[in-house]
């Protein structure tokens, strides 16, 4: 962050100062975990399930800090932040924040990354959102932005109202792109979180089904999404997915210059003459007006196509050259975990752990992976998909799940394990499809799903883990690449 005293915070959050003269300033980074506080910081105190971060003001000022942005009184220097209506608005819902401290430090750092980001005359911000993808296509565009100058990106999916801000400050007078990756729970999520820290490049990438259950429909998720191009301004561009009618039409919704990417013969940057390895990874020719160029992905799935064209699009527009993108995309390694984590075992057991998060459209995405790195060896491998179930579906999720076990059959996986009876359908559809025997097997846990792989699991096979991230099944990828190493 760049450097602000305690006066100055209070004076841009609209708070007070406590226990503190305001000449304290903060040199270091803004910090929620005592045990991340780095000296000259700036520590959050917000309430969790457990514990609440105001109890351990004073241990983050020894650790270091200059002071506390908290939503009441502590034992340390502090800006106090000023009480919100959280009735009034979408956002600033936390668990244990029963008076409502924690919404006001929310809201406080809401407030002091737009006052950071509105000062850093030189960063450009870049926003991207969909259905799915967004983490992936974050990393990917940070590593093709990154020889162009100073990039700061959120770690994993910190895409919410702290992930946000909290990202948003780490930018300083050297950081030249800020990418963030913004996500919704309803209509006006994105719209406030552009208000955070004002985009000038905006992406989407899809719009599917996840949420679905939240929102009703997949028009009111393609209401929400656009928001994004919405909140660009005139000199802005908005980078919209040709292949996916609902993005593409979003071009009507932004006064920005509209750049259209996808395999679409329309799109401005396209893909063509896709080829995969035998990991899935694809290599293609990129072509964009500033010419062409070949790309090699290190990333595994066919989907990356998508993702690694936004980062492209995005890169061209922002004064790289297509062999600059290319060369940062041949790069550009997985940072994220737990999406599309190929490792091979010493018996050649491959383990793709997508274990992150699921829904209908990246399922069908990681399965088709699946097939094709099976399908590659000669003679081909054993597969297996390990399955769990797809969250906030709503009244979808039978469906939705049934089509997944259908599929499964479609691309002849040999072995489908359906971990949990949230995922009941998934087993059905796949025998309805005309799987028999133990081609298709329900599991009610991760732990009996582990026990199964283990004792079946055969040298040279391939096993795809999948599901929802809070089922927890990166844990059954975890075992098996255990039991690998001894």
């Amino acid at each position: 962050m760049i450097q602000l005293s305690l006066a100055e915070i209070a004076e841009v959050v609209g708070g007070t100062l406590h226990r503190a003269t305001g000449d304290e300033v903060v040199t270091g980074s803004v910090e929620f975990d005592t045990r991340e506080v780095t000296p000259g910081g700036l520590f959050l105190a917000l309430p969790g399930e457990r514990v609440d971060g105001h109890d351990f003001a004073a241990d983050a000022v020894a650790r270091g800090a200059v002071g506390v942005l908290a939503g009441r009184e502590v034992d340390a220097p502090a800006v106090i932040a000023p009480p919100v209506d959280r009735e009034g608005g979408n956002a600033y819902v936390l668990s244990g924040d029963a008076d409502g401290a924690g919404a006001a430090v929310l809201a406080a750092l809401a407030k002091l990354a737009r006052h950071v980001t509105d000062r850093l005359e030189d960063l450009t911000v870049i926003g991207v959102t969909g259905s799915s993808g967004k983490t992936s296509t974050k990393d990917l565009i940070a590593q093709v932005l990154a020889p162009l100058g100073g990039t700061i990106a959120p770690p994993g999916s910190f895409n919410n109202e702290l992930g946000h801000p909290w990202t948003a400050l780490r930018a300083d007078e050297d950081t030249r792109f800020l990418v963030l990756e913004l996500s919704a729970r309803g209509i006006g999520h994105i719209a406030e979180l552009c208000e955070v820290a004002v985009p000038r490049v905006g992406a989407v990438l899809n719009v599917g089904s996840a949420h679905v259950g939240e929102f009703g429909s997949r028009e009111n998720i393609a209401l929400a999404k656009g928001e994004l191009v919405e909140a660009l301004p005139e000199d802005g561009i908005a980078v919209l997915n040709a292949d996916d009618p609902l993005v593409a039409g979003m071009a009507d919704r932004t006064k920005a210059k509209v750049v259209l990417v996808g395999e679409n013969p329309s799109a401005r940057v396209r893909a063509k003459d896709i080829v995969l390895d035998e990991q899935a990874r694809a290599r293609f020719t990129l072509v964009a007006p500033q010419g062409e160029a070949e790309v090699r992905l290190a990333v595994h799935g066919p989907h990356q196509v998508g993702n690694a064209l936004t980062a492209a699009a995005i890169a061209l527009e922002l004064g790289a050259t297509p062999e600059q993108v290319a060369a940062s995309l041949g790069n550009a390694e997985r940072v994220s975990a737990h999406r599309m984590a190929v490792s091979e075992r010493p018996d050649g057991v491959t383990v793709v752990n997508d274990a992150y998060n699921a829904n209908p459209e990246s399922v069908r995405a990681a399965l088709k992976s699946l097939a094709t790195i099976s399908r590659s060896a000669t003679p081909a491998r054993r597969s297996w998909a390990v399955l769990g179930p797809m969250a906030e579906l709503g009244a979808d999720s039978v469906r939705a799940h049934d089509e997944i076990g259908r599929l499964a059959v479609r691309l002849d996986i040999n072995k489908l394990v359906v971990v949990g009876q949230d995922a009941r359908a998934m087993h059905q559809g796949a025998h309805l499809e005309g799987s028999w025997g133990e081609e298709a097997i329900l599991v009610p846990d991760v732990t009996a799903a582990v026990e199964l792989l283990r004792d079946q699991v055969r040298p040279g096979d391939v096993v795809l883990v999948k599901a929802s991230n809070s089922y927890g099944l990166w844990r059954v990828a975890e075992a098996l690449l255990e039991a690998g190493s001894k």
